[in-house]
């Protein structure tokens, strides 16, 4: 039995949640509690704040952790990244009063900047030489301006609406993030297994996300146009008809580059294209 540790709330915990019931362990969030137990793997989910994630997995009170790049960074946690999960993305940015003059990092010397992540934006001012005093605050750090307690903030940047709304603007990007899976140091050799194929499981995912399956006729004169149209994974997978002189092509897209391709492929003869949608890709 292995303990992964989830943002107890928010987006972040939606996108685990998904994460995990599309690799295959169910867990019921009708009769969720602090720590909740998947019916068909042995793994157990405990649900926390953010920014405690880092220390308990460090501390080996949970096994792995789903966690933002970002809180690992602040925390300083003893803790290894196993994968990116490619969800939750955003970035801690610095922002100014939208009517202030920005011309460089040289702005913020001698002022005061507002942040929920001090240790990651000390470690940025002291490598650019900025002499700046810094205001930990938690929660609503973006009103810091307006109600001069800082000159400016340090915060995490997703769209930047929020900036917008509180008369601010993004001026220097300084660390991105996205959802990251971490282990500590102590993890026994007996749940190792158990952490490969939950890593084989979620590799799996995310290898089929963002991709189609592509099916299609074509005249068999075409298949090498088509193969380098339609590279796939490794090569396509090539069938005759019975027609002759006609094959069927099976190939993984990315969704991103559909259409192209499919526009390329009918040029060269292609016809009954048919996209479906992947479920999982087992390398």
């Amino acid at each position: 039995m292995i303990r992964i540790a989830i943002q107890s709330k928010g987006r972040l915990n939606e996108d685990s949640c998904l994460l995990l019931k599309d690799a295959g362990i169910s867990v019921d969030e009708l009769k969720r509690k602090f720590l909740g137990k998947a019916s068909d793997f042995p793994l157990e989910i405990l649900y926390l704040r953010d920014d405690d994630i880092p220390e308990v997995v460090a501390d080996g009170s949970a096994d792995l952790g789903i966690v933002g790049y970002n809180e690992v960074a602040e925390s300083g946690a003893e803790v290894t990244i196993l994968r990116r999960l490619g969800f939750g993305t955003c970035r801690l940015s610095l922002a100014v009063p939208k009517t202030d003059k920005y011309d460089g990092l040289s702005y913020f010397n001698g002022k005061a900047i507002a942040t929920s992540y001090p240790r990651v934006l000390r470690s940025f001012l002291d490598k650019n030489g900025i002499d700046a005093s810094i205001r930990e605050i938690r929660g609503s750090v973006e009103i810091a301006p307006a109600a001069g307690i800082a000159d400016a903030i340090f915060d995490i940047v997703s769209s930047g609406g929020t900036l917008v709304s509180n008369g601010l603007k993004e001026v220097e990007r300084v660390l991105e993030s996205e959802a990251v899976l971490i282990a500590g140091p102590s993890l026994s050799e007996d749940k190792k297994p158990i952490v490969d194929n939950l890593l084989f499981r979620f590799d799996s995912v995310s290898d089929s996300r963002g991709k189609k399956y592509i099916l299609m006729n074509l005249p068999t004169s075409s298949v090498e146009d088509a193969v380098k149209i339609l590279p796939a994974m490794r090569s396509p997978t090539v069938m005759p008809l019975a027609m002759d002189g006609w094959c069927s092509l099976h190939s993984v897209v990315k969704e991103s580059e559909l259409w192209d391709k499919v526009e390329a492929l009918k040029k060269i003869g292609a016809e009954g294209i048919l996209v479906l949608n992947l479920d999982k890709v087992i390398a």
